[in-house]
């Protein structure tokens, strides 16, 4: 096979030519996989052969070694790894010469490749040489400038993809030695310099012990800020980007230079590219993430003036808001039409938002004088910034500060919606939601919406619904928190009833418009209709909501009618019905959960009928809606469920084995458990698929991770539907549990995603033996005793494990009560062999008011067991 020619008629414009060098180049991969890299890299290192061959490649390589899904990555792996180490040698050799290459895309791609070999071999203690052969590059005294461009691209790849642990500390220095080197002005090469800004950039992780040494860390932070100021703007931009991460990676150690950094940011806001004056903002952005963390880590504690907190945005407040607010001058037209522009004055605002969050009260005096200097202007820029600037500092400053100037300017922001300017407007309806959000609480001291000015507010909000999209958008958004501030106000939703007719109606108008070119303004007002509907006063509203609930229905089923012609017409038909099961799922259980329950029971089957219709267009984002609405519709019809499972169930099942989507197999794994909650012992003639899927995915190891403790959870939830009949599955279920107990002790405690993994794990294992020992006990109950000790002994180790969270102790300890209720003075050895008990529940009763409740029945099912 000559690989140029397959690799060049696999991008032939013939489609017949491009099939057969595919499967041309599968067969090669398959049948012999070391001999198909070592061609591949062969390839990409040869000058002679074409660019595009050469670009197939390396692509075919870099994929041949690393894929975003982590089993499909753990394979290529070990395919790698399983490879004759003297063909790994040429292929990794080739690489290397590969850097040296005339060409820049092969360059680069082999930067790329070279990293990902590392990914594998560095933290295996292979490849041990690659760093000091690539500083070589940089050292060789004839050198060109391309290989040493392609070096520190490769250097700095490799830092991207391995951890810190994995590389010795003569290597980091050799390597930072290198690329502070590459950034120096005397490197004539501008590719250069830019190649190791980057490398710095993905270097700084490695850099701690660095950083802690004065000298080594001066000598850094003077090289970074001297490329800051470069003449070329990529290499400032770059250097500006290193500003940023060592803001949050070093913020301990950034006292001596941060007069020095305030000059180069300052410089750069006022007259530099706008690429680069964004860096210069997120500088500041990035110090108020870490001076907010550092407060809420120290909040309440005697440390709260910790050395580490610098207060660095106090101090710098009164020239850095002035710098900030002149670049809310600085929009773009038509900014409000673009949800995903970012630029100087979004960016501005947004550092504003985080500095007002990070020093409260302090930033107000500082930023009203430019508010009343601005709002009233002819100038549209200056009314914006203005409405932007308030917006922004509504976070953090307390209530009582900004309730008056709230209080006061209300009545002016609901005047400037009828402003000639959709700009301003746009920011005016997202001010006002801002306000409802951080300042609307009707049982607070102080109230800013009252019987008075409420009238005002919804009619104003009602007309601007019929605005351009994006500006009705952000009214829906405003709508939405006006609501939500009546959720924990109990009766005082009643204030809007009058209101709601005319809001659904405006609401359900604007979802309609025919002018919702963005998907958004439609998302936006169905999730104030959500909202609405959450705070509506049943029984006073349970007619306007049963005509809503007729309309939503009626609007479900002309989905059914739309026509698809394209991929983009079925995305539209599923993002729709996925908004409307949406809805609806929401109006079930406002409904099942009070006296209209039977609106819901009358319409049970018209709306399961929709469900059904809605799986048969099969696709996975509505899937989730309507699955997670069958779940409230269980909930709310209990047993008569049952009629509906022998259509229902294929979909079910099928939700449950999409282990490829994960959320899908997720949610219908939740919804599993409220059917069971709804059927009892109805579900029983479905228990053995159901089971034996929950079985295999809990086997699959292309199944995510997240999914596994839900299941476990769905376990509890069948033995408690049908109690003694779980028997048949103990054999099955319960080697599982003890698998995954097991599986514990090997996770990564450094990791804070594996100690929420952790955690999940654990509060899933005692729910489903809660469950178990629930449904369990009676006549049969002698069937838990060989699992008990295992229970305790797992329970125990749990006990003593620091980083369990809440729900996990209050699972841990209501396993225990379990334990003692189901097998009564069967278990009074057990409890006095495993005495750790007495001391896990003591620490339980400090606790808060449901750990302590649960712990001390806990306590008493004990007491009784080993008393009897």
């Amino acid at each position: 096979m000559d690989i140029t020619q397959i690799l060049q008629a696999a991008q032939s414009p013939d489609a017949n030519l491009r099939t057969v060098a595919e499967n041309n180049l599968t067969q090669f991969q398959e049948q012999n996989l070391p001999n198909f890299l070592l061609s591949l890299s062969v390839e990409l290192s040869n000058d002679e052969k074409p660019p595009e061959s050469r670009r197939l490649a390396g692509i075919i390589l870099k994929n041949s070694l690393d894929a975003k899904d982590s089993a499909k990555k753990d394979l290529l792996t070990q395919q790698w790894v399983s490879v004759d180490p003297s063909i790994k040698s040429k292929i990794k050799e080739s690489l290397l010469v590969t850097l040296g290459s005339s060409v820049h895309d092969a360059r680069r791609t082999s930067s790329q490749v070279i990293a990902k070999v590392a990914s594998i071999e560095i933290p295996r203690r292979e490849w041990q040489d690659l760093i000091a052969k690539l500083l070589g590059n940089m050292t060789s005294p004839g050198a060109s400038a391309p290989l040493k461009q392609a070096t520190l691209e490769a250097l700095g790849y490799v830092c991207e993809e391995i951890s810190p642990q994995h590389l010795e500390q003569d290597q980091v220095n050799a390597v930072l030695t290198a690329v502070v080197q590459g950034m120096n002005q005397t490197e004539l090469s501008p590719e250069v310099r830019l190649a190791a800004v980057k490398a710095l950039y993905n270097a700084l992780d490695f850099a701690e012990s660095n950083f802690a040494n004065e000298m080594e860390r001066n000598y850094i932070m003077k090289v970074v800020c001297d490329t800051a100021v470069s003449k070329e703007v990529e290499i400032r931009q770059a250097a500006f980007e290193c500003l940023v991460a060592i803001a949050s990676t070093y913020y301990s150690h950034l006292d001596p230079y941060m007069q020095t950094i305030f000059i180069l940011t300052a410089n750069a806001v006022k007259g530099d590219e706008e690429a680069v004056a964004l860096q210069a903002v997120e500088f500041w952005s990035a110090i108020c993430d870490e001076e907010i963390a550092l407060q809420e880590e120290y909040e309440g504690s005697d440390d709260g003036n910790s050395t580490i907190h610098f207060r660095f945005i106090e101090k710098a407040l009164p020239s850095l808001v002035p710098m900030l607010l002149e670049t809310l001058l600085k929009q773009e037209e038509d900014q409000d039409q673009d949800d995903n522009v970012w630029n100087i004055s979004m960016s501005g605002g947004t550092c504003l938002g985080l500095i007002a969050r990070t020093v409260g009260d302090a930033i107000v005096p500082l930023v009203m004088p430019f508010i009343e200097a601005n709002i009233t202007k002819p100038d549209w820029h200056c009314r914006e910034a203005a409405t932007f600037a308030f917006g922004s500092i509504l976070e953090g400053p307390s209530v009582e500060k900004l309730a008056p100037l709230v209080q006061a300017g209300l009545d002016f922001l609901l005047n400037t919606m009828n402003d000639s300017n959709s700009q301003v407007k746009d920011t005016t309806a997202w001010t006002l939601g801002r306000v409802f959000e951080l300042l609307h609480s009707p049982a607070g001291a102080n109230p800013i919406i009252n019987n008075s000015n409420l009238p005002r507010i919804v009619a104003v909000l009602l007309e601007s619904s019929k605005d351009v999209p994006n500006v009705a958008e952000k009214v829906c958004g405003a709508m939405y928190f006006l609501a939500q501030g009546y959720e924990d106000a109990e009766s005082m939703s009643s204030v809007l009833t009058p209101y709601l007719p005319n809001v659904i109606a405006a609401l359900l108008n604007a979802a309609d418009r025919a002018d919702t070119t963005h998907f958004r303004l439609r998302a936006s007002a169905y999730e104030a209709l959500n909202e609405i509907v959450r705070v509506s006063n049943i029984p006073e509203t349970s007619g306007i909501i049963g005509q809503l609930l007729q309309e939503i229905m009626r609007r479900l089923n002309l989905t059914f009618d739309l026509q698809i012609l394209s991929s983009g017409d079925k995305e539209k038909q599923s993002d729709l019905q996925a908004l409307l099961c949406g809805v609806l799922q929401v109006i079930i259980q406002k409904l099942s959960s009070t006296d209209a329950k039977s609106i819901i029971v009358q319409t049970a089957d018209q709306l399961m009928v929709l469900f059904l219709r809605v799986f048969a267009c099969h696709s996975s984002t509505v899937h989730e809606e309507a699955m997670l609405a069958i779940g409230a519709l269980a909930y709310a019809t209990g047993p008569d469920f049952e009629k509906y499972m022998p259509n229902f169930f294929i979909y079910l099942e099928a939700g449950l084995q999409n282990y490829e989507e994960y959320q899908v197999c997720s949610i219908s794994v939740g919804v599993m458990g409220d059917i069971c909650r709804a059927l009892e012992d109805k579900i029983l003639p479905f228990c053995d698929r159901i089971m034996t899927v929950l079985l295999k995915d809990l086997s699959n190891s292309m199944l995510n991770r997240s999914v596994k403790p839900p299941i476990f959870s769905c376990f509890g939830d069948i033995a408690l539907a049908i109690g003694e009949n779980f028997e048949k599955y103990l054999p099955f279920a319960m080697p599982m549990l003890q698998g995954a107990a097991e599986i514990l002790g090997t996770l990564d405690q450094s990791d804070d995603d594996m100690v929420d993994y952790g955690n999940q794990l654990r509060r899933g294992i005692f729910e489903a033996y809660s469950g178990i020992l629930q449904g369990i006990k009676g006549p049969k109950a002698q069937l838990m005793i060989p699992y008990a000790t295992h229970l305790l002994q797992f329970t125990e180790a749990v006990s003593k494990d620091r980083s369990r969270d809440e729900s996990v102790t209050k699972a841990a300890v209501a396993v225990l009560g379990d334990l003692a209720d189901t097998l009564g003075k069967s278990s009074k050895d057990l409890f006095q062999t495993h005495l750790f008990h007495v001391e896990f529940l003591r620490e339980c009763l400090d606790l808060d008011d449901e750990v302590r409740d649960t712990a001390s029945w806990a306590q008493g099912m004990i007491n009784q067991a080993v008393v009897s």
